[in-house]
C-alpha cells in the first residue's frame, strides 16, 4: 500500500469552510494514488469553544484552588481530538468518500501510563490496515493513545501525549503504516527563518535537516513537534510541513547527509522565562557535586523544563518558563539539603523569606549552616541562532554578542549546542533580538 499520512492542526479544523480546505487536499492525495491516512488535531484554539485550552479552563475554573486529577484531564482533553475526528470524517462522507474515525487506542497506539505526557511505546495499526483494505479514509485522534497495565484488562487508560502530541501521533503512525510520506498542515507555508510576527518577511525554508528542525521545536518555535521530528528522523520518513490554505510547496524535512553544507538555518525564541544562577562557592568541595544533582533531580521530579542551563566550579544556572516558576519558588525556597557536618539551605533571591529565615533559626542547634543563595533574573526571553554546521566556526560567538549590543540590547547569559548559540536578553527586547540576528546573519536571503 502506498499510504500517507495527513497531519490537520487546529485552524485547519476549526471551520467548516476550512475542513472543506483539507478534505479536498486529503482527496487530492488519494486521487494522486496514495491512501491517506489523516490525524487531526481538536478543534480551533485557545478560546474557541471545542480547543484543548477551553477544555481546560472549564474544568479548573469549577475551583481554581484544587487541582484537577490528571486521568480525568485526559480523559477531558481527549474529548477534543475525538469531536475533531468524527466531524472531519463525516465531512469526507459528504464528498462521497468513505471515512471513519478512530480514537488512539483503536488505531493500535499503546503508551506509558504518563497521565499528561505519555510517550508511545508501540504500535500495532491492524485496525487502519484493515480500514483502508476495506475502501475507507482513516481518520485517527491525534495526541492521545491507550495504556494497559496488565495483558488482559479490559479497555485500558486513555492517556494523552502533551502538548504537540498530534504531530507525534502522525509521526509514528507514518513509521508504523511504513508510509512514502508524512505531511503536517498547518496555517504557515512551511518552516520559517524566524516566526512571521516578529520578522514579516521571514522566507520559508524549502529544505532542512531532522536535526535542525528538532532543535528549532526545541528553541521555541510550534511548527512541528520535536519528538515527531525525532520519530521521523529514526525510521527515515519523510516529513513535509505545508499551509493548507496556499498552494506553496512547504517544507522538506530530510536525513542530515541528503542536505549537508555550513548554513544558518533561522533565529528562533522562547516564551517567557525566569533564570536562576545557585552561588555554590560556600558548599564544601566534596558537597558541590551532590548539591547539583540534588537541585536537578527536584527539577525533574516535578516536570520543570529547562533552558540556558550553565555550570561552573563555583555556581550552577538555568532558566524556567514563567508559568513554571512558582512551583519551583515554592520547592526550592527553604530547601533543607543535610550533608554532615554541613547542613544547607537553599534561598531564592538576595532577601530571605520568612520560610528560609525559619528553617535557619530551627537548624541552629544542629550543626553548620550554609546558605545556597540562587539569584534571579525575571522577565527574560531566550533567543536562539539555528545552523548546521555553522556554530563552531571562528568569531561566530562574537558576532553574536556583538549584534545585540550594538542595538542597545543586554545580553544577560549564553549558552550553545551542536546546532545552536542562545543568548538570554530582556523580555521587551525580544522583538529587536530577533530582528537584529535574523538580519545580521543574512536570512531573508534564505531560499
Amino acid at each position: 500500500m502506498k499510504i500517507k499520512v495527513m497531519k490537520f492542526g487546529g485552524t485547519s479544523v476549526a471551520t467548516s469552510e476550512a475542513r472543506l480546505t483539507s478534505a479536498m487536499r486529503v482527496l487530492s492525495a488519494k486521487e494522486q494514488g496514495f491512501m491517506p491516512v489523516v490525524v487531526v488535531s481538536a478543534i480551533g484554539r485557545s478560546g474557541q469553544p471545542y480547543a484543548t485550552d477551553t477544555l481546560i479552563q472549564m474544568l479548573r475554573e469549577i475551583d481554581p484552588s484544587v487541582q484537577p486529577d490528571a486521568r480525568e484531564m485526559d480523559l477531558l482533553l481527549a474529548c477534543g481530538e475525538i469531536l475533531s475526528a468524527v466531524i472531519f470524517a463525516h465531512t469526507l462522507k459528504t464528498l462521497g468518500q468513505p471515512a471513519q474515525a478512530f480514537r488512539g487506542g483503536q488505531a493500535g497506539i499503546r503508551t506509558d501510563g504518563v497521565y499528561g505526557n505519555a510517550r508511545i511505546l508501540t504500535i500495532k495499526p491492524i485496525a487502519l490496515t484493515n480500514s483502508l483494505k476495506a475502501g475507507y479514509i482513516p481518520v485517527v485522534c491525534g495526541f492521545q493513545g491507550t495504556f494497559v497495565a496488565e495483558e488482559g484488562l479490559p479497555g485500558g487508560e486513555l492517556t494523552t501525549l502533551g502538548r504537540g502530541g498530534s504531530d507525534t501521533t502522525a509521526s509514528a503512525l507514518g513509521a508504523a503504516l511504513q508510509a512514502e510520506a508524512v505531511e503536517i498542515y498547518t496555517d504557515v507555508d512551511g518552516v520559517k527563518t524566524a516566526d512571521p510576527d516578529y520578522v514579516k518577511e521571514a522566507p520559508t525554508l524549502r529544505k532542512v535537516t531532522y536535526d535542525e528542525v528538532a532543535e528549532i521545536a526545541h528553541l521555541g518555535a510550534n511548527v512541528v513537534h520535536p519528538r515527531a521530528a525525532e520519530i521521523a528522523m529514526h525510521y527515515n520518513i519523510p516529513l513535509w510541513v505545508k499551509s493548507t490554505f496556499t498552494d506553496d510547496e512547504g517544507t522538506e524535512i530530510v536525513p542530515r547527509e541528503a542536505f549537508p553544507g555550513r548554513r544558518a538555518t533561522g533565529v528562533t525564541h522562547t516564551g517567557k522565562l525566569v533564570y536562576l544562577q545557585f552561588d555554590l562557592h560556600d558548599a564544601a568541595d566534596e558537597h558541590r557535586i551532590q548539591l547539583e544533582g540534588r537541585i536537578y533531580e527536584t527539577l525533574a521530579r516535578y516536570g520543570i523544563n529547562l533552558f540556558m542551563l550553565i555550570l561552573s566550579p563555583t555556581s550552577t544556572g538555568f532558566a524556567v518558563p514563567r508559568s513554571q516558576y512558582p512551583i519551583v519558588q515554592d520547592v526550592f525556597d527553604g530547601l533543607v539539603v543535610p550533608m554532615a557536618p554541613k547542613v544547607y539551605i537553599c534561598q531564592i533571591g538576595e532577601r530571605p523569606s520568612p520560610k528560609v529565615e525559619t528553617q535557619a533559626a530551627l537548624l541552629r542547634g544542629v550543626g553548620e549552616v550554609h546558605r545556597i543563595t540562587a539569584s534571579l533574573t525575571e522577565g527574560c526571553t531566550m533567543v536562539s541562532l539555528i545552523g548546521h554546521e555553522f556554530m563552531q566556526q571562528a568569531g561566530l560567538f562574537l558576532n553574536v554578542l556583538t549584534a545585540p549590543h550594538q542595538n542597545q540590547i543586554n545580553v544577560l547569559q549564553t549558552t550553545d549546542s551542536e546546532f545552536s548559540l542562545s543568548v538570554l536578553v530582556p523580555e521587551a527586547d525580544t522583538h529587536r533580538a530577533v530582528r537584529v540576528l535574523h538580519e545580521r546573519f543574512g536570512l531573508e536571503k534564505v531560499v
